[in-house]
């Protein structure tokens, strides 16, 4: 029996007006990413010297443009629930790249992602402009991350991570990893962190593939950039903000992210079927 991740979407031939989609779409959204990469650094210059690490203005950056970008790629974003204003993080399930637009999109966030995102390209020098916190999955930068994860917190920013590890073919949603939530159990956190869940569901073009935005194991992102935007009719996409719940209400880290990932694939298993 083949493993879920072996089995190959096939996706509808991309015809001559796909590529002229594909062609003027990627263009737009080139521009919309550089040329709001070059606005954040000249706003950074003067933001840096008053607020520092804080981003009071260039947070706002990384939404506008990937609300336009969204636009650009004609999917339909809707939000249910309310993203929470008080200290702490958000943990979502992760189905594709497209979910650093969506996500950004809903909220002000910073994200937190694998070392190996900052060599991508586009996405990696994007990362690093907006400032993504990477983190590497080496036992010896355990204490480093953890110390990073507190300064974060400490100036107020409203980290975003995946607790899967991992993309998926975005029908399902894989086992959490507890690692990360320990950065929240620390003692130099002077106040009480909270965790929201947040839910992310893709809904493939009528007559798609139920995987058509996943993107996981050995997928090249091109191939998948091309199919994306190259689609003359889209899906669309929702985002769930289940609500906050305290950190310190949970035992152990373990606890508190068996918690979110039950919340989370709750409601992504009652959207599917």
């Amino acid at each position: 029996m083949k493993h879920w991740q072996d089995i190959p979407i096939e996706h509808t031939p991309i015809g001559l007006g796909g590529y002229v989609r594909f062609v003027w779409r990627g263009i737009l959204v080139i521009l919309l990413a550089y040329g709001g990469l070059t606005l954040l650094v000249l706003v950074r210059l003067f933001e840096w010297p008053i607020y520092g690490q804080r981003r009071p203005v260039t947070q706002h950056f990384a939404r506008l443009v990937s609300r336009w970008a969204l636009i650009v790629l004609r999917l339909p974003l809707i939000v249910r629930g309310k993203p929470m204003n008080k200290p702490g993080a958000i943990v979502a399930n992760h189905s594709s790249w497209l979910d650093i637009f969506v996500l950004n999109a809903s909220q002000n966030i910073f994200f937190v992602a694998k070392s190996e995102v900052a060599t991508w390209p586009l996405i990696g020098w994007l990362a690093r402009a907006t400032g993504t916190l990477f983190i590497s999955r080496k036992p010896t930068e355990a204490r480093r991350q953890k110390l990073a994860f507190e300064a974060r917190l400490k100036v107020g920013h409203r980290l975003l991570f995946f607790p899967e590890g991992t993309s998926s073919d975005s029908i399902r949603v894989l086992p959490f990893k507890s690692t990360l939530f320990e950065a929240f159990y620390s003692p130099n956190l002077e106040r009480a962190m909270h965790i929201q869940p947040v839910t992310v569901l893709f809904h493939a073009p009528q007559g798609e593939d139920h995987r058509y935005y996943g993107w996981w194991g050995d997928m090249g992102f091109f191939s998948h950039f091309l199919t994306t935007l190259a689609a003359r009719r889209q899906g669309r996409v929702e985002v769930i903000f289940h609500p906050e719940v305290p950190v310190d209400a949970f035992e152990n880290r373990k606890l508190l992210a068996q918690h979110c990932e039950r919340v989370i694939r709750t409601a992504h298993v009652n959207a599917v079927a």
